[in-house]
């Protein structure tokens, strides 16, 4: 009697794709919109329990701007924890739209939590766009602590 044996991955799949989000359009244009940005640097960072890195790898997008990280679902012998591993953006070769924004979260990163697809030796994480602006959409930090228009307390006040 054969009993056939589930193949198992040997690698996952982290892919998404990266946009210039343009602040001039509409509320809808920008939300839902975005050009894709060719050539742009995506990484994914493992850590363990302990908070120190296990991998690192990065992949940039392509004319679509597309990126497919593929990652050995064993490192030195253990098997990858991918809760613990994060997608970031890195760079933009784009000369006009290459501010990082945290639209999507490609500042700060991006969690991996489930797989969207385990099929037949395959695991993929498919992640929503990750997004960098223009300089004129880059919204400006703000030190309000010289402001002439606070209370004794340090309140604005209401006039």
């Amino acid at each position: 009697m054969a009993v056939l044996a589930w193949d198992e991955p040997q690698v996952i799949h982290v892919a998404g794709k990266v946009l210039c989000q343009d602040c001039t359009q509409g509320w809808n244009e920008w939300v839902n919109g975005g050009n894709p940005i060719k050539g742009v640097k995506v990484s994914l960072t493992c850590m363990d329990k302990r908070s120190r890195v296990v991998y690192y790898t990065s992949d940039t997008t392509d004319e679509w701007g597309q990126y497919d990280i593929i990652v050995n679902k064993y490192v030195n012998g253990k098997e990858l924890d991918t809760k613990g591993c994060t997608v970031r953006l890195v760079s933009s070769p784009d000369h006009v739209c290459n501010i990082l924004t945290d639209f999507g979260g490609g500042n700060s990163g991006v969690k991996l939590s489930r797989p969207t697809s385990v099929y037949r030796g395959l695991i993929k994480y498919l992640l929503k766009p990750l997004y960098y602006t223009t300089p004129m959409c880059d919204k400006p930090e703000i030190d309000d602590s010289n402001s002439e228009y606070k209370d004794a307390q340090g309140q604005r006040g209401h006039y």
